[in-house]
């Protein structure tokens, strides 16, 4: 089946080491595409779910500035950064937020990027909507939000990127997630905009375990693929 992906739940894992996965991950689809190695029933892609420990990351465009305090200082409080090639600015992953890497074959799947980004972000919406939440799209500006009296705070972060029709990177969802990290950035850029979770929305703990099953639900059900664990 072409749309068929595996799912990987990798619990908690370091960026740098996550991102190494991805990376041969997305070589090796890469090359198992070009090459036309697929056999029947071959999985087109991974789709990787994970918490990471604190870290920054700033996408190829984004700017320097965005970062508002030194790397020294960020290694102090156990946190690190990583400049990287996804599209986007600066942004926070940590505990209580969950992250979503797929690396996967668009063109097996039959959509484009734009489609593709749409998915995701309609994946947290459909999500949102379940916990009584009216979370958007915002004009200009990638990702989720939400509206807070005359305010808008980002739920979930995307950027991603693609080559050879195959993608990498993706969104985090800010669930139970320490919302003071998004102090010492501008959160993708944004100088006027705040960040909220799940559990501050809800104004209860919402947890990883209850999550996890329906964002597979709605990602797989947006990106129109089957899926096996």
């Amino acid at each position: 089946m072409q749309n068929e992906v595996e799912i990987r739940d990798l619990q908690t894992m370091s960026y740098g080491e996550c991102w190494d996965l991805q990376r041969s991950l997305f070589d090796a689809l890469c090359a198992k595409k070009l090459n036309k190695e697929f056999q029947e029933g071959d999985p087109r892609g991974t789709i990787l779910i994970v918490e990471h420990p604190a870290v920054y990351t700033l996408g190829k465009s984004g700017h320097a500035e965005n970062m508002l305090c030194s790397t020294e200082y960020l290694q102090s409080l156990g946190a690190e950064f990583f400049h990287i090639d996804r599209g986007g600015d600066i942004t926070f992953h940590g505990p209580g937020q969950l992250v979503c890497y797929p690396i996967i074959d668009l063109d097996a799947i039959g959509i484009g990027v734009r489609r593709y980004i749409e998915a995701l972000e309609q994946s947290v919406i459909d999500l949102a909507a379940e916990y009584g939440i009216e979370a958007h799209r915002s004009e200009g500006a990638s990702g989720v939000w939400v509206t807070q009296g005359k305010h808008l705070v980002k739920l979930c972060a995307v950027g991603v990127r693609a080559s050879h029709g195959v993608t990498m990177h993706g969104l985090a969802m800010n669930v139970a997630t320490d919302l003071n990290w998004f102090h010492l950035i501008n959160p993708c850029g944004f100088t006027d905009r705040g960040v909220c979770s799940l559990s501050t929305l809800t104004g209860r703990s919402v947890t990883m375990e209850e999550v996890k099953p329906k964002f597979i639900y709605h990602l797989t059900k947006n990106l129109n693929v089957k899926y096996k664990k």
